[in-house]
């Protein structure tokens, strides 16, 4: 199933949403600009490698560390391994994240987003944390957009693209139906994965279900505290 849009309109321009879709795709654009043993380095660099995050909070040195391990909970939200994964999560940004823009406002929304991100990436990190392989990419931080608007709005109808076959229709799918389904899925992928090892890096298939399972229970918590059941945004935030 793939989400085409919702029916909840928004008062606010969600800025903060495009400018996030743009500077992944500009990222994007990017790495497709390096040969591969650049583009190995460059995740190395910016992506999160759960092992030398795990070095990092064990008090030890990484060895020849380009940047503080920890920056990469923030930068590996804007790497992605290929046109599929990109494509995906900038899909699910446009559709749910400018309604929760519009009720956080452009900071507390551009806060909240970033925080879920890392939320999400430690979450991941908690279960493999002597991972060497790089993981990136924004389904973390849009697993909590999307853990806030499932809260926000449940009863919203999401235009829905359905294969059936080689035909394809459109249904429209309440929001706790459509969300609640995808967080189910990836809470039981997360569990079923604990019993094999699996590549976190999108580069060789891996996923990280845990990653998007926190993000969006981490969404889900930090969305009410920081006013998504707010009137409305702030004056200074709406403009």
């Amino acid at each position: 199933m793939v989400p085409l849009r919702d029916d909840i309109p928004i008062q606010i321009t969600p800025f903060v949403t495009y400018g996030l879709i743009a500077a992944n795709v500009l990222v994007f654009l990017y790495e497709l600009t390096l040969a591969p043993p650049q583009l190995e380095q460059f995740f190395r660099v910016w992506a999160l490698v759960p092992r030398e995050l795990s070095t990092t909070f064990s008090g030890q040195l990484v060895a020849s560390p380009s940047v503080p391990e920890w920056i990469t909970l923030f930068s590996s939200q804007f790497l992605h391994g290929g046109f599929l994964h990109i494509a995906g999560n900038m899909l699910f940004l446009w559709i749910f994240g400018n309604n929760v823009e519009d009720r956080l406002g452009h900071i507390r929304y551009l806060i909240f987003y970033l925080a879920c991100g890392a939320l999400a990436a430690l979450s991941q990190w908690f279960f493999s944390m002597g991972s060497a392989i790089p993981s990136l990419g924004a389904s973390g931080a849009i697993a909590g957009v999307m853990g806030a608007y499932i809260i926000r709005y449940p009863r919203a109808q999401i235009l829905t693209l359905l294969p059936l076959g080689i035909i394809f229709t459109t249904i429209r799918i309440p929001a706790v139906f459509f969300l609640g389904w995808w967080f189910v899925q990836q809470a039981f992928y997360g569990v079923a994965s604990l019993n094999a090892p699996a590549n976190i890096g999108m580069e060789s298939g891996g996923v990280a279900y845990w990653a998007h399972a926190g993000g969006f229970v981490f969404g889900a918590i930090l969305g009410p505290l920081l006013g998504l059941f707010s009137d409305k945004p702030s004056e200074s935030e709406s403009v």
